[in-house]
């Protein structure tokens, strides 16, 4: 008798993707040795270990074809352009606009309690250019945390506690490239409040726009947009107040609509 491809798939994914999250890490290593060799940034705070972007997708990719053969790999590349997924266009707002708006939050935050930070400048072409290779970085991630990772983890927890899972997880596989940008301990610590926070957010996202991979990627390249355009190249951002921000938005969600009220409906997603 054949094995039905389909539930194989599934079965090899329940659960915990913890093959996915080793192969993730693995692959990241030669990125965060070239950038400890090489020393220099991308970007003003972007060090060249941050080309581990493409890590997540190759290794969702890697072990989709294993799962699922070259087929499920083009579908799984296909999620990054899902945008059909989105029925209700008003999604687009939050997924565009709510990182911005945090952003501006943060400044004034920043501006009333005395700290000095620059008048923003924010150039309409480079900030263009910046949004097309922030995209290309996000889907690079994307196509791992939300389009491989995320299903199972909810599958087992529900959405809350699989988006703070994945976001701790999110949080740590930048450790290294924030060192090498040299952060402080303190500065990446505040940062991941607001990292897992943001994960929490993304998700929620997601489970209302139909599972689109697409949104959540809109939603992460405009996170960092909007770091690298805060005044001025990001240099002014404040992670202790951008990551409370965050995390008040990411709480206030959860209490609007807590994951156990689409448990009531059995959600095979357990979430939002």
């Amino acid at each position: 008798m054949n094995e039905n491809p389909t539930k194989k798939t599934s079965t090899a994914r329940s659960g915990v993707p913890l093959t996915f999250f080793l192969l993730t890490f693995a692959l990241a290593i030669p990125f965060w040795v070239l950038g400890e060799g090489i020393g220099a940034q991308l970007l003003p705070g972007l060090p060249v270990a941050a080309l581990m972007f493409v890590c997540p997708a190759l290794a969702a990719l890697l072990l989709v074809r294993r799962e699922s053969g070259s087929e499920g790999a083009k579908a799984l590349l296909k999620r990054a352009f899902d945008f059909a997924r989105i029925k209700a266009k008003a999604w687009y707002a939050p997924i565009l606009l709510l990182n911005p708006a945090i952003a501006v939050s943060s400044y004034a935050v920043l501006r009333l309690i005395g700290t000095p930070v620059p008048a923003p400048k924010i150039p309409i072409l480079a900030t263009l250019t910046l949004s097309a290779v922030f995209f290309i970085g996000a889907v690079g991630e994307e196509l791992g945390w939300s389009g491989y990772a995320i299903e199972p983890m909810q599958s087992r927890w529900g959405a809350l506690r699989a988006s703070l899972l994945l976001g701790a997880v999110w949080a740590v596989f930048h450790f290294v490239a924030l060192a090498q940008a040299h952060r402080s301990v303190e500065w990446i610590a505040w940062w991941s409040i607001g990292t897992v926070s943001a994960r929490v957010i993304m998700v929620w996202i997601y489970n209302h726009t139909g599972k689109s991979v697409f949104g959540a990627v809109l939603f992460h390249a405009a996170s960092n947009v909007s770091w690298q355009t805060f005044p001025i190249h990001g240099s002014s951002f404040d992670p202790r107040v951008t990551g409370l921000i965050t995390a008040i938005v990411a709480v206030a969600l959860v209490i609007a609509r807590p994951p156990q009220a689409d448990r009531q409906s059995k959600s095979p997603s357990g979430g939002w």
